[in-house]
């Protein structure tokens, strides 16, 4: 709930600090007094439009402080924060600081954090609800009133979201499948023609750099075959530079006896020979690997251009041509394996919407019941708000099958009759601005909504009654605020005496300068404010003793 409001210099507020606690708070002070101005500061942190109208005159900035305590965050409200980044610890207050410049720019705070004013309109759902004479959020807006309902109804929504959720993903799955399945029939000929070509080429994972490796070799003896024929003339034949060597080295074997240098000669000749014969070796050995065989060449080339050519067609590398003739058959495996596959899901799919069709219809039931007792229970709370000649009905409208959802089948709509014989129509089209609220009031009695806001503000709820009327508003007023909190801006003496804390908002001034004020009572300020209320500027001692039997009363 709200715990405190700091406002600096907003119009004719220059510093104001304000504590609320828990139950019935009112707010009351003369025509013109400034109790706008307090909604007005309470809209910035709800995210409204910066007007640099709200900045007092004279002064560069404004800014509004609201601090909001929690037993423990709603959900949605905590959900915001965390999508924000924003950690609010258990038993810490939320503090939300608005500021506003003369020229009309605004930043935005939430517990010292900058943030967005769109993350402000998000929070304002969980943290004030206001209801006043132009309001058109809350009870009056048509896409609450299904939630509303459910929640009187204490509907179990979550189930047929779950069984809509399954269904959805049923559908789903099948929709996928039968495109799958007819995208791969229309290809099918296609399929098969491609799958020929690539079984007759037979692609081996590998092939391309082992045929490139060998097409390369054999290219480069092509390039060297004059050479190498040329080096074997020199290392083959009697005429051979290693013939010589060997004949040399037996003509020395002969007579190296004779003299230690030829010994030496003859050993440093046959390393040479044994050398030689090892580059003969080798040259037999580079000639062999490289030995020209245009077919082959040929055969090889042609084969690489196949393999490339189709690896081109099919927009891979050639070793991923295996993975493409796999996935074809699998395509056509497919295709002659659809109909069971689509079998098993169509019957998936049906079984999940039967099931999510049952949910929607036990919950359309018990929606149909709650709007009976909810009619009854508004009807019964309108004559003492005078408005017995209005009529309230929840409509409860069957949605056609393209506009089901998780929410169930039905469309939700508060409709209201203000004249006998009156068609009924939304709340906002028909109601006048006093009636209106006194309606949102019968509403929220009728309800004993859960689950919404933390704060609840009725702006000037009387506005136009008085009497029992008034004091009916005021007995209302309380009961909703027993365990919550509600504020109410009030002219009526009989709302004000309900009150638990009661804010006399007063203005004042001295020379040009005008000064709003707001001022928590005590017992003896509000019996004299309560006695202002009924008898006007003078106030008698009969003002007073009525004040406080109202009082009393309360």
């Amino acid at each position: 709930m709200l715990t405190g409001l700091s406002i600096r210099n907003v119009v004719l507020i220059e510093a104001l600090d304000l504590a609320f606690s828990g139950g019935l708070g009112v707010l009351t002070g003369e025509t013109g007094a400034g109790k706008s101005i307090l909604l007005d500061s309470l809209g910035l942190i709800l995210g409204d439009r910066a007007d640099s109208g709200l900045v007092r005159a004279g002064e560069d900035q404004a800014s509004v402080t609201a601090t909001f305590e929690f037993a423990s965050l709603p959900g949605p409200l905590r959900g915001a924060l965390a999508d924000a980044d924003i950690d609010v610890e258990p038993g810490e207050p939320l503090i939300i600081r608005r500021r506003l410049r003369a020229d009309g720019g605004s930043k935005a705070f939430v517990n010292d954090q900058p943030v967005g004013v769109a993350l402000l309109r998000e929070m304002a759902r969980s943290l004030v609800e206001l209801h006043g004479q132009h309001d058109d959020r809350g009870l009056v807006n048509a896409r609450g009133h299904r939630t509303l309902l459910d929640r009187y109804a204490r509907t179990d929504v979550a189930a047929v979201a779950d069984a809509w959720d399954k269904w959805r993903r049923a559908e789903d799955a099948l929709a996928a499948a039968r495109a799958q399945i007819e995208q791969a029939a229309a290809e099918q000929d296609l399929l098969l023609a491609h799958l020929a070509e690539l079984t007759a080429l037979e692609p081996v994972p590998g092939e391309e750099e082992e045929l490139a490796g060998q097409r390369a070799t054999m290219q480069k003896g092509e390039r060297l075959s004059g050479d190498l024929a040329t080096l074997q003339h020199l290392w083959t034949g009697s005429d051979s530079a290693l013939a010589s060597l060997r004949g040399a080295a037996r003509r020395l074997d002969r007579i190296a006896h004779e003299l230690p240098l030829l010994a030496e000669a003859l050993e440093a000749l046959d390393r040479a020979v044994i050398e030689a014969g090892e580059a003969e070796d080798k040259l037999a050995q580079a000639a062999e690997a490289l030995a020209h065989d245009p077919a082959l060449l040929d055969r090889i080339e042609t084969r690489l251009f196949d393999l490339r050519a189709a690896a081109r067609k099919h927009h891979c590398t050639v070793d991923e041509l295996p993975e493409k003739m796999a996935a074809m058959r699998a395509a056509l495996d497919a295709i002659e394996g659809g109909e069971a596959q689509m079998a098993g899901l169509a019957r998936a799919a049906q079984e999940a919407g039967l099931d999510y069709r049952a949910k929607a219809e036990l919950l359309s039931v018990a929606r149909a019941e709650a709007a009976r007792r909810l009619d009854a229970a508004v009807a019964a709370e309108l004559a003492p708000l005078k408005l017995d000649a209005a009529k309230f009905r929840t409509a409860v409208v069957r949605l056609p099958d393209d506009r089901w959802g998780a929410q169930g089948v039905d469309a939700v709509e508060f409709l209201i009759s203000t004249n006998p014989g009156a068609d009924f129509a939304p709340l906002a089209k028909i109601a006048s601005g006093g009636e209106l609220s006194r309606f949102i009031l019968a509403l929220k009695v009728a309800l004993a909504e859960e689950g919404g806001a933390a704060t609840v503000i009725f702006d000037e709820i009387d506005r136009g009654v008085g009497g029992a009327v008034a004091s009916a508003i005021g007995e209302r007023l309380a009961r909703l605020a027993h365990g919550g909190q509600l504020l109410a801006v009030t002219h009526s003496p009989q709302v004000a005496a309900r009150g638990n804390a009661h804010y006399l908002i007063a203005k004042s001034s001295e020379g040009t300068v005008t000064r709003t004020s707001v001022t928590l009572l005590d017992s003896a300020g509000r019996q004299e404010e309560i006695a202002r209320m009924l008898s006007g500027a003078e106030i008698t001692a009969e003002a007073r003793a009525q004040a406080d039997r109202l009082l009393e009363q309360a």
